[in-house]
């Protein structure tokens, strides 16, 4: 809602399995879809126009890498602050950046907007950071994944991986993804010793969750100017000692 109590105006960019989550959901968080652009809109001579949506306060997008790269500046230069959850983008980023820091708008981007998997990320650079300390302790990560996604590994196990990293722990990290069925997303993060295992498992049950946690993006991310994670959204500081929020790959929870 803005301060007015009036609802937020929404621009959904992809309508594929995640933006109609959000769009499903958007009511209900305090928004107003204002506009959709998809693959059947987006060669529009205007689409990307400020005139074509005046109330247009925040742009979420879950499309592609590859019309992300084209979509992002172009929806930083009409001034709409961003929330990104595609991936797979990252060599255009500085150009992203650049037309968010002239058009004074904020941004949150996530590889994996879930609000577990945020604390999930900060628990596994906890564990990162202990068992750093024990060489004897080898590390694992497992992911698992529905049999239409395209990225192994996942932006997610990425994420965490780099977490780990940016936590301390310099040992080898070995990733093992599964794609299969209908799992939505699970990601094990293991220490493995000459006598023991300890496990951490996030296990998504229901995709609507990335909608909630980009939605609460979109809420947070109002009248805010700068580049921001999810852990900025849900308040939990930065990684030990720095926040990986830079996603790697196509994934964002999809």
């Amino acid at each position: 809602m803005t301060r007015s109590g009036a609802p937020t105006g929404l621009l959904i960019v992809g309508t594929g399995r995640m933006g109609a989550l959000v769009d499903a959901h958007a009511g209900a968080a305090g928004f107003r879809v204002v506009g959709r652009i998809d693959r059947r809109t987006a060669d529009a001579p205007d689409i990307f126009e400020r005139r074509r949506w005046p109330d247009a306060e925040v742009a979420i997008d879950f499309t592609t890498p590859d019309a992300a790269a084209g979509n992002l500046p172009r929806l930083a230069a009409m001034g709409i602050d961003l929330v990104i959850g595609t991936t797979g983008w990252q060599a255009h980023e500085a150009v992203v950046r650049r037309a968010a820091e002239a058009s004074g708008i904020g941004v949150v981007s996530a590889a994996n907007f879930s609000p577990g998997v945020a604390l999930f990320a900060h628990l596994a650079a906890e564990a990162g950071r202990r068992f750093a300390e024990l060489p004897a302790y080898g590390a694992w990560l497992h992911e698992q994944h529905h049999a239409a996604k395209r990225d192994a590994p996942s932006g997610t196990a990425l994420m965490l991986a780099a977490a780990m990293r940016a936590s301390g722990y310099p040992h080898a990290i070995d990733i093992a993804c599964t794609r299969a069925g209908q799992i939505p997303g699970t990601h094990t993060v293991g220490f493995d010793g000459p006598a023991e295992t300890v496990t951490l498992t996030h296990t998504t049950r229901d995709r609507a969750t990335f909608a909630h946690g980009a939605l609460a993006a979109a809420r947070w991310v109002r009248g805010r100017r700068g580049w921001f994670g999810m852990a900025d959204v849900l308040g939990l500081g930065s990684l030990p000692p720095s926040s990986p929020h830079t996603p790697h790959t196509q994934g964002a929870g999809a």
